[in-house]
């Protein structure tokens, strides 16, 4: 899949109603410094699209990238960062929750954990909660450049078990600095959204 086009189209507030798209939609979920702005960065082959920033939390909207005028990238609020009220967590749960229910064209979620360290409560608790929705989560594993080569499938491994995913569940390790696994990714997206 090439990238031609990509534009952010809608921003999501607590109060704002989810758009009623007619283009399927693949969501990205994960801890708030697990890398996703980096990862659509990476996918789209921009800059600055999505928001990177080096204090974790900033996405607190749910974000729809136009891609190619043929789908959109859902960027969902981070989660498990601690700086934040419990009751400001819990909105962005109920935000991410009304989003799963509500969108008709959501076809994917891709829940991003980071293949360093074994999954934290919060990554278990939103793997389960995405089955939970009757979605089936791919797994995107960032920071690869962060370990060595030799470590990979003993990570990959790591957090299979941590995660106890389902059997067939699609695990793609990626780098957001030499943009392993960005192909693999975007293949993906293309077949999803057929």
């Amino acid at each position: 899949m090439k990238i031609k086009t990509a534009e952010l189209k809608t921003v999501c507030g607590i109060t704002s109603k989810i758009p009623a798209n007619t283009l399927p939609e693949i969501a990205f979920a994960g801890k708030s410094n697990v890398g996703k702005s980096s990862l659509i960065n990476g996918l789209l082959g921009r800059k600055s699209l999505a928001r990177t920033s080096s204090s974790p939390g900033k996405t607190q909207t749910i974000n729809f990238y136009e891609i190619n005028k043929e789908l959109f990238f859902v960027d969902l609020p981070g989660y498990g960062y601690a700086k934040v009220s419990m009751n400001e967590r819990a909105k962005w749960g109920k935000m991410i929750e009304n989003y799963l229910h509500k969108s008709e064209q959501l076809r994917a979620v891709f829940l991003l954990v980071d293949i360093r360290h074994k999954p934290g409560a919060n990554d278990i608790e939103m793997y389960e909660w995405i089955l939970s929705m009757g979605f089936e989560p791919i797994i995107i594993l960032t920071k690869l450049d962060k370990i060595k080569r030799s470590q990979v499938a003993k990570h990959v491994k790591m957090i299979k078990e941590g995660l106890d995913v389902v059997d067939g569940t699609i695990v793609i390790p990626f780098s957001a600095q030499t943009k392993q696994g960005k192909e693999e990714i975007l293949d993906l997206v293309a077949q999803i959204c057929k």
